[in-house]
């Protein structure tokens, strides 16, 4: 160890099929490069060999990932008994969610040895649509969240819209709220656009809040020749998916619970037009040009009445989809700029504000 004051990445179990898998190399990276100089970066992981198969319709592991917690947390105190952690350094959280926070703080504040902490938070059960807000009602979570955000020094959100969500939530004064884009600069130069089919995809996980029901009982009744496609459903590996989603004209989104939205970013990237309602983070962050009134699609019943009008939205997208190049464009430097480059994060770590 030097005399630099260390950044420590406590990570999130990688899923190749998704952003965590990316994450495990390019958050790292990312820090090394702008701290270099004045930072030391350590990465503390859990273990390789934990059930790599996420729960049913969940983001990962609800066993696997306590599993990986668990060693983390293992790995951090001995770090502590080593004497290895220093007065000023700083412990970022990919997953805010995580129970070793509390520990974390417990050895800082007994051993002296003041800490920033920073955590990424993605869902929780403030959300009433998230996995932990419609399984679990009991009051021990909200009291466990509230104390995580009292103990995070600095509590990260992707969108305005999430944040907002947290603090209306809580409602405390003393948890500190910042926006910041996610750590996904490598998304801007993954795709390269091929030749368009009339395939209209469905890019989320398979679960209630998302709504894959609409996309079904939609894709009955477009014209002949569109091609209709659960992504989750097909078992596609990432480079798969990727070259699915740049031979696509279209993702659609009916979510009722969503915090950034990564996979519509994806799509518009790989030159697909995405189609999401004028609600959540989708409600900030892109233009008129994409957005479809949110009551079309925020229960069954409002679906069935304005099917007809979310049908000719699609057919419109699909048959004139060179129209909105331009657009696309536009808005792929926006997202870019503001909701998947962590910029906010960068410029407290290192220049101190």
């Amino acid at each position: 160890m030097t005399d630099l004051n260390t950044i420590w990445i406590v990570d999130l179990e990688a899923v190749e099929s998704r952003y965590t898998g990316e994450w495990k190399h390019h958050f790292p990276d990312l820090m090394r490069i702008h701290g270099f100089g004045t930072h030391e970066v350590e990465v503390i992981e859990g273990p390789r060999n934990i059930p790599e198969a996420t729960t049913p319709g969940a983001f990962l592991n609800f066993g696997g990932t306590n599993i990986y917690k668990s060693a983390q947390m293992e790995r951090i105190s001995r770090l502590f008994c080593d004497g290895k952690i220093k007065s000023g350094d700083h412990f970022i959280y990919t997953d805010a969610w995580n129970p070793t926070i509390i520990q974390l703080k417990y050895m800082s504040e007994l051993l002296q040895i003041p800490i920033k902490i920073h955590g990424l938070w993605h869902a929780g059960n403030y959300d009433p649509n998230d996995f932990l807000g419609r399984l679990i009602s009991d009051k021990w979570v909200k009291t466990f969240e509230t104390s995580l955000a009292q103990t995070i020094d600095y509590n990260w959100f992707a969108s305005d819209d999430h944040l907002k969500m947290f603090r209306d939530n809580f409602g405390y004064d003393d948890i500190e709220c910042f926006r910041t884009g996610w750590p996904m600069e490598y998304l801007s130069v993954m795709f390269k656009p091929k030749e368009k089919e009339n395939i209209i995809l469905f890019p989320h996980r398979i679960a209630p809040e998302k709504q894959v029901e609409i996309f079904k009982d939609l894709a009955k009744s477009l014209p002949k020749g569109y091609k209709c496609i659960v992504c989750q459903e097909e078992n596609l590996s990432k480079s798969e998916y990727h070259s699915l989603l740049e031979r696509s004209k279209l993702v659609f989104s009916a979510n009722l619970q969503e915090t950034l939205g990564i996979s519509c970013y994806e799509g518009a990237l790989a030159g697909a037009i995405p189609m999401v309602p004028n609600r959540l983070s989708y409600k900030e962050m892109y233009s008129d040009d994409f957005k479809y009134p949110s009551k079309w699609t925020e229960s069954w019943e409002l679906y069935i009445e304005n099917k007809d009008k979310l049908i000719s939205t699609i057919i419109e997208y699909v048959e004139h989809h060179d129209h909105y190049k331009k657009q696309l464009k536009k808005l792929t430097t926006k997202l870019h700029e503001e909701y998947f480059s962590c910029n906010g994060l960068k410029k407290v770590l290192f220049n101190g504000k």
